[in-house]
């Protein structure tokens, strides 16, 4: 079935940098720091990064990161958590921003 993701793109992403090499460098050198070891494990980071993958519906990060924490010993019952936690945290994200339309009332109300 074609869709308008390929998944054969997520293995041509290193590919990006050719025509801006050194910026390509820095953000692949930030990325590779950010997912190290640190306060957070590599395990736990990859849970985090498959729930912000699923908040910004990027289908690419989803496959990789799906593949990444089961390769880290994480459960589908963990993986499925932690979706829920970004579609709640999307959510409340987005009724929170109510208050600015009904403050918009109240201003135009007077």
């Amino acid at each position: 079935m074609e869709t308008y993701y390929n998944p054969e793109d997520l293995e041509k992403f290193g590919t990006i940098g050719e025509e801006a090499p050194a910026l390509a460098e820095k953000f692949f050198d930030y990325y590779g720091a950010v997912f190290a070891e640190g306060a957070l494990t590599a395990r736990e980071k990859s849970l985090i990064a498959l729930a912000v993958a699923h908040a910004v519906q990027c289908p690419y990060c989803i496959d990789s990161y799906t593949n990444d924490c089961l390769n880290k010993g994480v459960s589908e019952e963990q993986m499925t958590e932690a979706v829920h936690v970004a579609a709640a945290i999307r959510g409340g994200a987005t009724l929170v921003h109510g208050v600015q339309m009904k403050n918009i009332v109240k201003k135009l109300e007077l």
